[in-house]
């Protein structure tokens, strides 16, 4: 979850919602976040809600937390009352680092969801993991507990670029922990990767390549480095110690990605992730591009329900002592406006292989989609069906392509 959050209206105390926000909950689906915010440490590159031990002060500890985040489950349920989901269809688990949380604790988190408001039968169920906060049985307790998919931070096999980044597993563990994690019984796992660091090679970033499609995973996610202001690789490039990324090497490294990634079977679904199947596509992400609904737990974590997004204090202590208080953790909100809704459907599923329906555009929009598709950004196929889906070079120009799109 990014540092920086955008201003809003207040939350009411009790988190109660418009009545036009609940009247068809998960008519797109419904999924929810749980925001982990404890770290080991903290990467170089990382301005994310996150926690070490040091920084998290009184009024709040690892060993409360799950609690902590059913008493805001509870609240959930109590906001949304008679106009529940459906079923929640994905949850995902982010952080941080989650798997600091002894696996019990995140069972117990998924049970409570369950209790709540019910798990599809079919739901997807995601944790993120660090490479070194694993083991074989930990994940044999989180299969066992209703988890079926897993991704871990790779970020990179070279020992030079992790040290870069101040990632704290060695080289080579985070396949490992992949191999542990089929072991366990999970079907679908991921390894982030992260290409552009200073000092990465092209043959760095061939062999994180060669090491993830080796390690049997159906899913990759591949980003290229965004230097944040306040973090502490931003203050070493400032200082003149490392150069800042290159735009024309994250290009020629997002080109290795696909080249090699659809060498191994694997297809892309949207701009920064590729899966082996449409099954190891990662359905909770699939629902925040496609405008679903979804409960964000957790300090820092955003929400989404019928057209108003609201988040929470960002401070675990603070979070901790809203809910104690019997008050909703929610900082500030915001109800989507029609003109704001349309531009985020346009931001998000032109990202994605299935493409925007070229009939959600107005006139100039529609202006648009025709010089991107004269400039070869667009594919002529998919236009001629309909929808504006981007190519290989589209993808390497996406947002110049969602700027020609909108007003």
């Amino acid at each position: 979850m990014p540092g920086v959050l955008p201003e809003g209206e207040p939350v009411p105390a009790d988190g109660s919602l418009p009545a036009t926000a609940t009247r068809a909950v998960g008519a797109r689906g419904f999924g929810v976040y749980v925001h982990v915010p404890f770290c080991a440490s903290r990467c170089g590159y990382c301005d994310f809600n996150t926690y070490t031990a040091d920084e998290l002060g009184g009024g709040a500890s690892r060993e409360a937390y799950a609690d902590t985040v059913l008493a805001e489950l509870a609240l959930a349920a109590r906001v949304l009352g008679d106009a529940p989901p459906r079923r929640v269809d994905t949850v995902f688990v982010g952080g941080g680092t989650p798997t600091l949380l002894p696996a019990d604790d995140l069972a117990r988190i998924l049970d409570g969801i369950d209790r709540t408001w019910g798990l599809a039968a079919d739901a997807e169920v995601t944790t993120e993991a660090n490479p070194e906060s694993v083991t074989l049985e930990s994940l044999k307790t989180l299969r066992a507990a209703g988890y079926t998919r897993i991704s871990l931070g790779m970020q990179s096999a070279a020992p030079g670029v992790l040290a870069i980044l101040d990632r704290r597993h060695r080289a080579g563990r985070a396949t490992e922990a992949a191999r542990e994690a089929r072991d366990a019984g999970f079907d679908h796992v991921n390894l982030d990767l992260i290409y552009g660091t200073p000092g990465e090679s092209a043959d760095d970033f061939a062999a994180s390549l060669a090491q993830v499609v080796a390690a049997g995973v159906d899913h990759v996610s591949a980003y290229a480095l965004i230097v944040e202001d306040g973090t502490r690789l931003a203050a070493r490039m400032r200082r003149g110690e490392l150069p800042y990324p290159s735009d024309d090497v994250a290009a020629d490294r997002y080109l290795a990605a696909e080249a090699a990634l659809d060498a191994a079977g694997f297809s892309w679904y949207e701009v920064s992730n590729w899966a082996r199947t449409p099954a190891g596509r990662c359905r909770h992400n699939l629902l925040y591009w496609n405008g679903g609904d979804w409960w964000g737990l957790g300090p820092g974590a955003h929400s989404h329900v019928g057209g108003v997004r609201w988040w929470n204090v960002k401070h675990p202590a603070a979070y901790a002592k809203r809910l104690a208080a019997g008050e909703s953790p929610g900082l500030a909100r915001e109800v989507l406006t029609p003109d704001e809704a349309h531009t985020e459907d346009v931001m998000l599923r032109l990202r994605l292989a299935s493409g925007l329906p070229l009939a959600v555009l107005d006139d100039a929009g529609r202006a648009g989609a025709r010089r991107a598709l004269a400039d070869g950004l667009l594919d002529p196929a998919g236009y001629a069906a309909g929808r504006a889906v981007l190519t290989l070079r589209g993808r390497l120009l996406a947002d110049a392509v969602v700027r020609d799109l909108l007003p």
